[in-house]
């Protein structure tokens, strides 16, 4: 089966260029390609040579901490949730009412912890517009 035509004929690369570069120009060439949008070498050098703007993606290690704990506030609230849903199956199901009251003391319980986490979060959010905004 054959490869379908490019919708715009004038984009597709028809003319190859080999040459050949020395090992400092193609380790600069690599380190481009893996902070930038670009996937191959030879897609580097056609932006270089058409004058086309390539998009660099750094990371901020400092922070990882940061991050990591958002991660983890996230797994906790969704177990959280996954719990409280649990819960109400429960209640739902229960017709005792005494049963029912033991239930809602649960939920209780469970958003309170809801409550500790998102107070976390807000912190942490604040810290990171503070550190975002002084730059």
């Amino acid at each position: 089966m054959p490869r379908k035509k490019a919708k715009n004929q004038e984009q597709v690369l028809t003319h190859p260029i080999i040459i050949r570069v020395t090992k400092t120009v193609f380790d600069r060439l690599e380190n481009k390609r893996k902070e930038s949008d670009c996937g191959t070498i030879g897609e580097v050098a056609r932006k270089i040579l058409s004058n086309k703007s390539i998009k660099c993606f750094y990371k901020d290690v400092t922070l990882n901490p940061v991050m990591e704990e958002l991660a983890q506030i996230r797994k906790e609230l969704k177990a959280i949730g996954i719990n409280i849903n649990q819960i109400t199956r429960s209640f739902n199901q229960d017709k005792v009412e005494s049963h029912r009251a033991f239930y809602v003391l649960k939920v209780a319980d469970r958003y309170k912890k809801v409550e500790e986490k998102v107070d976390r979060l807000l912190i942490l959010i604040s810290q990171l517009a503070e550190r975002w905004l002084q730059k």
